[in-house]
């Protein structure tokens, strides 16, 4: 076996994943499981979530009163609830049984995430920024959460509010562009450019600022 190639930084690979599309099996029912259902619903109001406890918290029953893709099971979780999962939540104050579970998910190549337990998790609920359909992943590395939540709060101070309608005039022009693949990236670059440049020259009311 050969050696391992040794790196500096962060080495998490960024997935967007279609939450609609698959099956998250959230294990806790308390606050901690709340911040993860808060997290998922974030991204995707129509996530697809399954919530198993033996106690859920009213605040939980309330958003899955709400959504048909929410399944609330109050119970102990059993190793065959794994079994139509896609992604794998572990979100209780019970570490054994984390280890436990996470071990089955292995076996069955669940990809698992299991809260205040980096060692333990195959991926990170990251902090996001959104604005319309852009969406901006922030990763630490898990070294400083604290570091990713007020970055996360700088970026969306900045971004400006024309953002979805700037995009809505790229994916236009991208449709309406004709010639090769280069052709189209090379005049893509060039357009957003001048784009961004104009919206870097507004002032707060999105007044043109003159700069000569």
């Amino acid at each position: 076996m050969s050696e391992a190639i040794k790196t500096d930084g962060n080495v998490l690979f960024p997935v967007f994943l279609k939450l609609n599309q698959l099956q998250t099996v959230v294990v806790g029912g308390g606050n901690v499981g709340l911040e993860k259902v808060e997290a998922l619903l974030k991204n995707d109001p129509n996530a697809r979530i399954r919530v198993i406890a033996p106690e859920i918290k009213t605040e939980l029953r309330a958003i899955a009163a709400q959504s048909e893709y929410i399944e609330i099971v109050e119970r102990k979780v059993r190793g065959r609830d794994l079994r139509k999962a896609d992604l794998l939540i572990l979100a209780t104050d019970n570490y054994s049984l984390h280890e436990r579970l996470k071990q089955k998910a292995k076996r069955r190549r669940l990809l698992t995430n299991v809260a205040d337990t980096p060692n333990l998790c195959d991926f990170y609920l990251g902090s996001t920024v959104k604005k319309g359909d852009l969406k901006i992943g922030i990763s630490t590395n898990g070294k400083s959460p604290t570091f990713a939540k007020r970055f996360r709060q700088t970026l969306e101070e900045i971004l400006p509010e024309s953002t979805p309608e700037l995009l809505n005039q790229l994916k236009t022009i991208r449709d309406r562009l004709k010639g090769d693949f280069q052709y189209k990236v090379d005049k893509l670059n060039e357009i957003t450019s001048v784009m961004v440049n104009n919206e870097n020259n507004k002032d707060e009311h999105g007044e043109r600022i003159e700069t000569h």
